[in-house]
This record gives C-alpha cells, structure tokens and sequence, in this order.
C-alpha cells in the first residue's frame, strides 16, 4: 500500500479553506486508500516569534479537529511533530547534506526575509532551515506520494533533491516522494479578498470562516461576503473573483457545479444567503464532534500516544540506517 505524509502547522485556527482545499479529502479519500501518517507539525511553528501557551492550545485544537473532521486512528496515523524524535534527528543529517545557497533560493524565506529587513529587523535562522525539518518529515517515513499544491512544490522539489543525493553519496536509504494533486483542490478565498487564499496565516477577521465559529458568525461573515458589480450573476473566477468564490464554496458544500449553480440566482443576496445555510450545515456536525471530544481528553491524549508509537516504528530503522550511512557509531 502507497505511503503518504501530510501535515498541518497550528499558527492559527483551523479554517473553511483548510477544511475544503485538503482536510475533507483526508478524511473521506486517502486514509482509506493509503497508509497515511497525518502530523501536526508543532516544530515548523516555532520558526516565527509566537506565544508558546498559543502554539500549545492551538496543536491540541488542530489533533482534535483532525479527529473530528474524520480521521480515524484504526485507518491512519495521527500524531504530533515533536512527539517523535526521529523528525529532529534526520533534519540535522538533511542539514548536512544541503547547501546553503538553495535554501537561499527558496522563495519563502526570501520573502519574509526582505519584509523583515524593510522594517529593520530579522528572521530566525530555523526559518531558512525550516525546508529541510519539511524533507525529514516526508523522508523518515519512506514517504511515496505528498499531495502539494504549487505554493508547496518548490519545498518537496528540495526534498527529492535531498533524497537523490543522500542515497547518492551514502548509500540508498530513502525513498525519493513523488507530488500528487490535492484530492479534494477547493481553494477557498477570503470572503472580504477574494484576491488570496483562506488560510491559518490570516489574521482574524470578516473573510475568515473559522471551523469553530458560532454558526451566527458564519452568516455574519458570508453575507458579508464581497460580490462583484454587474447585472448578471455569472460564474467568472478571473472577472468576478467574489461571486466566483461564493459559487464554489456552495458547489463545494453541496457536491454541485459552479456555473451551473450561477443560472439558478438572480440576485446576490440569495447566493449568499444559500451559501451561509450551506456552510453552518457543513461545518456542525464537525464543531459537534469536536465538543465531544474535547470533553474526552483522555481519549484524545490515548490517540496521540498511540499514533507517536506506531510513527517511531516506523521512522526509526529508517534513520537509525541514516546515521550509520554518514558513519555516526551506533549506540552499543
């Protein structure tokens, strides 16, 4: 059976975006179909300045929504990033093996790196060697296949190199991971920019359907939705990015097609009104799972436990061959 890895960062609450673009297709696909490892990478939070209370209640938040959007721990591996030395032990071995000028290349430090500097201030070094924690968390599990979209390719693309030239210089020892598409490619926009994406880095704010919010707030937040100017309701993501995006959160919520969808409305007001009703209904049974388990701490902290043993398994032989490849004694 295909492996797979893929992991969620807990700098923010868990959002619609998350849930349709990747989470729900977790859930209903690629558990089923592969042996899955789902992480929630607390590490990759520590790159930027944060509250450790905050990253600790929100990596709880991220296990128990992860739960309850559907993951099963009898059908994957559920588990936290720090719980499993094996991701920190390999970084270091990864460390060794890349080179400095293309961690310097990837995009993402170079842009927080150069809006840092404008305001006359600087990035932790763990940012620009946060890509190679990324490859050892794909490799230490013999990782085949990582769903990326194309913000993620460039990182998976340093983590194929990284393969290809650690077995190359020590010997084979990883599996060099392939990309797929996301199974489930919603990509939700801001409600209020429907120029970006909808996701945990955001801000709190209007354009931001959260998992947990009360379902008044999810009204409040999708009638308030921006819409596009013109007489006719059309499906047109390039020329009317609002009304587009209200039209494939309803598509999305209720399995139908966008434009389809756009010649049964003739004012905006009852687009959003349908996509609201649409959302709170796909979004409670999720927040009511989630108040159950939250009221089941013990069987939460039994998941997690459970999930660190079975990813130790399975990392450990795979890093422990890793060490004696580069020729570090083995311990006695």
């Amino acid at each position: 059976m295909t492996r797979i890895f893929s992991g969620v960062r807990p700098t923010g609450h868990l959002t619609l975006g998350d849930y349709l673009g990747a989470l729900r297709g977790w859930a209903d696909e690629e558990q089923h179909r592969a042996e899955a490892l789902f992480c929630v990478v607390d590490l990759h939070a520590l790159t930027v300045d944060h509250d450790p209370a905050r990253v600790r209640r929100l990596s709880r938040q991220a296990v128990t929504l992860l739960l309850a959007v559907g993951l099963d721990p009898r059908r994957c591996t559920l588990f936290v990033q720090s719980h499993v030395a094996e991701h920190t032990r390999l970084a270091y071995l990864m460390e060794c093996v890349a080179d400095d000028d293309e961690m310097l290349r990837l995009a993402r430090y170079r842009e927080k790196a150069e809006c840092a500097r404008a305001r006359g201030g600087s990035v932790r070094l763990s940012l620009l060697t946060c890509p190679v924690l990324m490859a050892a968390d794909i490799l230490a599990y013999g990782t085949e296949e990582v769903s990326v979209d194309e913000d993620q390719a460039q990182h998976l693309e340093l983590t194929r190199n990284l393969a290809t030239r650690f077995n190359q210089r020590y010997g084979r020892t990883f599996v060099v991971p392939k990309a797929t598409r996301p199974v489930v490619g919603v990509r939700v926009r801001d409600l209020q920019d429907p120029t970006s994406a909808m996701g945990t880095s955001h801000a709190r704010g209007a354009g931001v359907v959260h998992l947990l919010d009360e379902a008044e707030a999810v009204r409040e937040k999708v009638m308030g939705a921006v819409a596009d100017a013109g007489p006719d309701l059309v499906y047109d993501p390039a020329g009317r990015p609002g009304t587009a995006n209200l039209l494939d959160v309803l598509a999305a919520c209720g399995g139908g097609d966008p434009e389809k969808l756009a010649g049964a409305y003739d004012s905006y007001g009852a687009l959003k009104k349908d996509t609201a009703e649409a959302v709170v209904e796909l979004l409670r049974p999720v927040r009511e799972r989630h108040a159950e388990l939250v009221a089941d701490p013990g069987y939460v902290d039994s998941v997690l436990r459970d999930g660190a043993g079975r990813a130790r398994e399975m990392a450990r032989p795979r890093v422990d061959a890793a060490y004696r490849g580069v020729g570090l004694l083995p311990v006695g």
